[in-house]
């Protein structure tokens, strides 16, 4: 409530067309976040709220919640999605189609690899930008990153082909797919932005999906795409772990 007041504040608007919350959070029941959000709404500051990077399971579990308790459900889920991270197609894309989500994807450029800024073999300066925020994601000696360089030199080739640039086949692969409704961009200059553009016009025919899904499966993620975030049971040990006196076998 504190923060949507600050927002409001800061926009210099009386509403927000759509709030979406980043990540679950496993220390609050769900209803209790649902039955804020309602409240928001119910209250006009908000028209629509959705999720963003939520497991499927998570949206399911909130979809049922929102029907049992009278309350507003998720309209949206913004996951992270690209041609390096397509872990998303197996459930999260699927489940909101089936509860007629908008789903709006950000990081299609997969942390800049699909800018073809990286490529195999050249140095990778890691004191500057995103590769000083995060060096593991761009150092070449890190096999996951030496796999996501030997698909970027694959798919250089299949842009060339089309005529294209490789970002703007990196919007359009995340454009094809029919569970998504909007591709967020982030450009930092009016040239990027433009680039980017062109993506939004480009099609893919079925023949250049299959290539793609030759380079990296349907369904499969070169790289973890939510970086510095997992979910708490992968965290913290307590989660998945029984008390020590009741770890024997019954």
């Amino acid at each position: 409530m504190r923060e949507v007041e600050a927002s409001l504040k800061r926009l210099r608007t009386d509403w927000i067309d759509l709030y979406q919350i980043h990540r679950p959070d496993y220390r609050t029941d769900i209803e209790e976040t649902l039955s804020a959000l309602t409240d928001l709404v119910r209250q006009g500051k908000i028209r629509a709220f959705g999720s963003s990077a939520f497991p499927a399971h998570e949206t399911v579990e909130a979809y049922h919640v929102a029907r049992q308790r009278g309350l507003y459900r998720f309209r949206t889920e913004q996951p992270p999605y690209n041609i390096l991270a397509r872990g998303i197609e197996g459930d999260v894309l699927p489940t909101a189609q089936r509860l007629g989500m908008g789903v709006l994807t950000y990081s299609p450029l997969g942390w800049g690899f699909l800018t073809g800024r990286y490529r195999k073999g050249q140095q990778v300066d890691l004191s500057q930008g995103r590769a000083a925020r995060a060096p593991e994601r761009f150092d070449p000696a890190i096999p996951v990153n030496a796999a996501k360089l030997e698909i970027v030199e694959e798919l250089v080739k299949l842009a060339d082909e089309l005529g294209c640039t490789l970002p703007a086949l990196a919007v359009a692969f995340a454009a094809a797919h029919p569970a998504v409704t909007s591709v967020i961009l982030g450009p930092r200059t009016m040239e990027q932005l433009d680039g980017l553009l062109k993506g939004s016009s480009l099609v893919l025919d079925d023949a250049v999906l299959d290539r793609i899904d030759e380079l990296v499966p349907p369904g499969t993620n070169v790289y973890h795409p939510v970086g510095l975030w997992s979910p708490a049971p992968l965290t913290d040990p307590a989660l998945r772990r029984r008390p020590l006196g009741d770890r024997a076998a019954s």
